[in-house]
């Protein structure tokens, strides 16, 4: 199992999530990703992919998911990728798709849909908190969950919630045409089983609309066992909601049937 996290967070972030899996028998990896937690460095800075950009990081993803494989060349990889991560796991899987045996996309979204609903509001987000216009404004995370705690555990984390470089939100929009190109959907291999799970209330889901039209575009390029999940009232860090231990009670169901 690998695990692919979100923007302004890290990997850490997931040890629950993991401590379960690993109860279920996955062994689980996880990375940090280009700019975020353990990966910074004098080359790279905090909220920042660096000069190689994004498409490294998605290439990151593609090197360690080979070297996963490697590891354990007997054993399905699966792989649950988060938010920013199901960005980069929605542009693996058009021309790398053989690798996983199952992707899960959490808090993930129809990204050209997404920008357009962005551009339609006026000039996109750049800091996160513009993302906690219809929420209570506690803390301005309160879009991430539901539960107070996690969202302070959140704030308090000097990994979490940090200033992006004013090129990090606009990257991660730079495959939006092509992931939405039914020509580069048909590279995903039709029996790769998708599983996109979200919170109805997650401002990156459009009430449930941008997720069924991402969906929908698997289903249409011929991917044969696509399922999406929607959450009523849920927000947009799913395994950290109130109701997360059925969350991921379901997807570590949905990954049981398809090992």
């Amino acid at each position: 199992m690998q695990i692919a996290h979100g923007v302004a967070e890290h990997s850490l972030r997931y040890d629950r999530l993991a401590q379960a899996l690993s109860a279920a028998g996955y062994i689980v990896y996880a990375n940090d990703h280009r700019g975020h937690g353990g990966s910074v460095d004098g080359h790279v800075a905090l909220g920042s992919f660096g000069a190689a950009g994004w498409p490294a990081l998605v290439n990151d993803l593609v090197v360690f998911s080979e070297s996963i494989r490697s590891a354990h060349s007997q054993l399905p990889l699966f792989l649950v990728a988060h938010s920013m991560g199901s960005f980069a796991a929605q542009e693996v899987i058009l021309d790398h798709s053989e690798l996983y045996s199952g992707v899960v996309l959490s808090g993930s979204t129809a990204l050209d849909l997404l920008a357009q609903a962005l551009a339609a509001a006026g000039p996109g987000p750049v800091e996160l908190t513009a993302f906690n216009a219809a929420f209570e404004n506690r803390t301005g995370y309160e879009w991430l969950s539901r539960d107070e705690p996690e969202v302070d555990l959140y704030v308090a984390d000097p990994l979490s919630g940090f200033e992006l470089a004013d090129d990090t939100v606009p990257q991660l929009f730079t495959a939006a045409v092509r992931l939405a190109d039914p020509e580069a959907l048909a590279g995903v291999r039709s029996g790769l089983p998708i599983l996109v799970i979200s919170g109805q209330d997650d401002p990156l889901s459009g009430n449930g609309a941008l997720v069924d039209g991402l969906a929908q575009r698997y289903t249409a390029a011929g991917v044969s066992d696509v399922e999406l999940k929607v959450y009523p009232g849920a927000r947009h860090e799913i395994f950290n909601e109130i109701n997360r231990d059925e969350i991921t009670a379901y997807v570590i169901e949905w990954l049981n049937s398809r090992n």
